[in-house]
């Protein structure tokens, strides 16, 4: 019972970690369009790359813990 609870707070942390992360990097992306906006798409395309890969880590991190 006690290994089951860490494993759930294992996953809402790595949750919480990955929405952290893709909030900031949509924050930075806006900030950097508003800086420099005819770097528009590149930015665009380098954000939803690393967003990707963020969620893919929380998936991962998902998928790693076993509920028994």
């Amino acid at each position: 019972m006690a290994t089951l609870s860490l494993k759930a707070i294992a996953v809402g942390l790595a949750a919480l970690g990955g929405g952290i992360g893709i909030g900031v990097l949509g924050s930075k992306a806006a900030e950097a369009t508003g800086r420099n906006p005819g770097a528009a798409t590149p930015i665009l395309v380098t954000s939803i790359i690393f967003a990707a890969l963020v969620e893919g880590l929380f998936i991962l991190a998902a998928f790693a813990v076993k509920y028994n």
